[in-house]
């Protein structure tokens, strides 16, 4: 008996639940292509009777099709397949990763931008778990992405309340088995001790659920904050909370590789749709938002809205009128030409009434000839008559 090998086996078990089948798609995956819903809700559509296939209504998903069939969702027909496109999410605490909850709890996809395409998360993160999330419109490209056969490492950053110290952390690359629950090699190190809190950075490639907060409650830590930083070879990076980014198209291809292309069908030359870019917002829009805040209650409103008497500023004091001092300055003015010390001309403005011994300057030929009778001394020459030198015998 010939054994496989365990990455052969990983990689048949991929294949075949992500495979295209022959002579077109199943139904439930056309309608996850198309961004309608994901491929399990999907299913549920066609169980309900709510999918028709050429004007026949069909209750099972063990259905293909092809470009030529019609299909139908409540009467309307399904869009045409999209761009495959991936985003980036980074998911707050406090959210639910799934499109609806029976508690009415907040849920990822009820804070997304109103311009964004139907998205489908790849995996999922815990309520209380924050970090980066992908989001795509391609079902089949989030089944392949979240399978633990696909091999993508996703690191987080854990801090704990409790001590371990960095030898039990490295017991955890030969796998642990929880509660009857196997899971795989871990990759962990000790970051920072701070007290009775530690850092830890784990890496895992399966993302079983609630895997991080098993195993390390199983060395006896207790997880207080939980972020994943990374999903193969995407980044959270400096994405801020509450943040989407697009991947480009090149980059998506490029870092999934023909392998993963093929195997997905991602598709990347269909055009993007018109709702792609965010619709330009109105001014009359922006007026509408601002009316819409939360009013702030100030001093002089109440509580339940009522507009008590505006505040009015109080000056103190009586009012300066500088008319009439511009008007005295006016009046006083005069101008004249001034002589500087290097017979340069400078232009002043007196204010103020002229004093009596306060002769005008010359002017004209009297001007020249005053300037003709004063003697000027070269700047670099030292005042005085010339030291007499002495003649040599």
């Amino acid at each position: 008996m010939v054994r496989c090998h365990p990455l052969c086996y990983r990689q048949r078990i991929m294949d075949e639940k992500t495979k295209p089948h022959s002579g077109g798609e199943r139904i439930a995956r056309a309608i996850a292509r198309a961004g309608l819903a994901s491929r399990r809700e999907a299913e549920a559509w066609i169980a309900a009777g709510r999918v028709a296939i050429n004007g026949e209504a069909i209750h099972s998903p063990a259905r293909n099709v092809t470009a030529r069939d019609r299909v139908t969702i409540d009467g309307e027909p399904v869009p045409a397949k999209q761009r495959t496109r991936l985003f980036l999410y980074h998911k707050p605490r406090g959210l639910l990763t799934t499109r609806t909850d029976a508690r009415g709890r907040p849920t990822i996809f009820s804070r997304l931008p109103e311009h964004l395409p139907r998205l489908i998360s790849v995996g999922r993160l815990d309520y209380n778990t924050e970090g980066l999330l992908l989001l795509t419109n391609d079902g089949a490209l989030a089944r392949l992405l979240e399978l633990p056969a696909t091999g993508w490492l996703r690191r987080y950053r854990v801090r704990a309340h409790g001590s371990v110290t960095q030898n039990e952390l490295d017991a955890l690359r030969g796998g642990l088995t929880v509660d009857g629950i196997r899971y795989g090699a871990i990759e962990a190190a000790l970051d920072r001790i701070q007290g009775s809190n530690l850092w830890v950075t784990l890496a895992i490639r399966e993302g079983k659920n609630r895997e991080v907060r098993n195993v390390l409650g199983a060395l006896g830590l207790t997880v207080t904050r939980l972020i994943r930083v990374s999903f193969g070879p995407f980044q959270l990076g400096e994405l801020a909370e509450g943040e989407v980014e697009e991947v480009r198209t090149r980059v998506l291809r490029e870092q999934l590789g023909p392998r993963f292309v093929a195997l997905s069908g991602a598709d990347f030359s269909t055009p993007l749709a018109l709702s792609a870019a965010p619709p330009p917002r109105r001014s009359g829009e922006r007026r509408e938002d601002k009316r819409q805040r939360k009013s702030v209650i100030h001093s002089w409103r109440t509580p339940d809205g009522e507009q008590k008497k505006p505040l009015r500023r109080r000056f103190h004091g009586a009012r300066v009128d500088h008319r009439a001092e511009r008007e005295h300055l006016s009046e006083t003015m005069r101008a004249e030409v001034l002589t500087d010390r290097n017979g340069r001309r400078v232009a002043v403005e007196r204010h103020g009434e002229p004093k009596p011994s306060e002769a005008p300057p010359p002017r004209g030929d009297a001007e020249r000839r005053y300037r003709r009778g004063r003697r000027r001394i070269s700047p670099d020459r030292a005042a005085g008559p010339r030291p007499s030198r002495p003649r040599g015998n």
